[in-house]
């Protein structure tokens, strides 16, 4: 079969071979914990390479294998390992690149796990030093860099302000003084923005969100390099044990499938819904990468090819009551902490994040109980623009 790099089609038919199935049109779920062999020395060359081998299923599985292989190549990775969240994927590549004593730069907007996994878990268990900076300006990478520094940990866009930084001049930095770089790509997904193409080294994401896409997943992918992948699947996923089940890879594959249509719904509910609030008087800023007036509209248009659903925008108001009633009044947005499934959600970041970190570290990240953030899914757009123009009502 002809080899497409076009994701509608690759995802549809990339890494299937539907001879070793029967021909089924969707590939079997391989609910199994182990694999049997025929004698000793079949079973012996397979732990020669227990990564390529089914053995057990906390390693290798047909499924779960299927599924890696499609995410690897929309990334333009070699390997890919699936986990059982976002943050099992986050936190296995982040032990991958770290030691004891080390020094690692990243965010002050990154993911409040992943910030906490960095600068609380891994400062009490490894000694660990993390810098924070805003990432907008090279010179802050480049400053912050220390003998011992050994990881880059980008999210872009960030966390609530949507803040992009340079993958390529970052990942060129980072190269030449030997670090590690690894994104949160979960966002833009290998659809709309490819970072191992600018010369990152591990990507990561949170499959519970579009790579999901129908809030019924919990799931993480880390993608990168063979050799860093055999690395990872050798200690970080078979010594912690966050493999993910058969099952959740089949619907992952499942939604693939789907991925490429469901991005451009997203995109353009997403600006049109962005554009509305741009102009509405109680509307302050609105934090999406999409539009003309967001600051860094122009390094989006370089490293991104298009811009899904999340956005968050700043309310004239820090009233609670009002900010609750708002909230409360929408119908189509459902109230929920994650995003990028179908569904529509509101979520005020300061809800979780005050009860995450310290009040310094949440207005360091520059938001305020007046940042809502508003997940676009696949209603009708002008559904959902009557229904936040209803509910912004109640800030008057």
């Amino acid at each position: 079969m002809r080899d497409s790099n076009r994701p509608a089609t690759m995802l549809l038919h990339y890494g299937e071979d539907k001879s070793e199935y029967q021909g089924a049109v969707v590939p079997p779920i391989y609910q199994n914990s182990l694999f049997t062999f025929k004698d000793w020395d079949s079973i012996d060359k397979a732990f020669d390479d227990p990564v390529n081998n089914c053995i057990y299923t906390r390693g290798k599985n047909p499924t779960v294998a299927i599924a890696e292989e499609k995410l690897a190549k929309l990334a333009g990775g070699e390997k890919a390992k699936l986990f059982t969240s976002g943050m099992a994927a986050i936190s296995s590549a982040i032990m991958h690149c770290v030691k004891h004593n080390g020094h690692v730069i990243t965010l002050k907007n990154i993911y409040g796990p992943a910030n906490n996994f960095l600068g609380t878990y891994l400062k009490e268990k490894m000694n660990l030093e993390v810098t924070y900076i805003s990432g907008t300006d090279i010179k802050e990478f480049e400053s912050n860099i220390k003998e011992n520094t050994c990881l880059i940990y980008l999210e872009s866009p960030s966390s609530v302000v949507f803040s992009l930084q340079d993958l390529e001049v970052v990942a060129k930095l980072a190269k030449s003084h030997n670090i590690k770089t690894i994104i949160d790509n979960t966002w833009a997904t290998p659809i709309y923005q490819k970072p191992l193409s600018f010369g990152i080294d591990l990507e990561v994401h949170s499959c519970s969100k579009y790579i999901g896409g129908h809030s019924d997943i919990v799931a993480g992918v880390v993608i990168g390099s063979e050799k860093d992948l055999r690395g990872i699947f050798e200690s970080e996923h078979a010594l912690y044990g966050g493999k993910i089940a058969p099952f959740e890879a089949w619907l992952i594959m499942r939604s693939l499938r789907t991925l490429p249509i469901r991005l451009k719904q997203h995109e353009e509910n997403g600006m049109k819904v962005a554009k509305y609030l741009e102009q509405h008087p109680k509307v302050k800023k609105v934090y999406y990468p999409g539009l003309e007036s967001f600051e860094q509209y122009e390094l989006g248009r370089k490293q991104m090819t298009g811009y899904t659903g999340m956005m968050a925008i700043e309310v004239d108001c820090q009233e609670v009551e009002k900010i609750k009633a708002f909230m409360n009044s929408l119908e189509y947005f459902y109230i929920g902490v994650s995003w990028g499934g179908f569904e529509s959600l509101v979520y005020v970041p300061a809800i979780s994040y005050l009860k995450e970190m310290t009040p310094e570290k949440f207005s360091a990240m520059g938001i305020s109980l007046g940042s809502v953030r508003l997940s676009i899914g696949l209603e009708d757009a002008d559904d959902l623009i009557a229904d936040l123009d209803k509910a912004l009502k109640c800030l008057n």
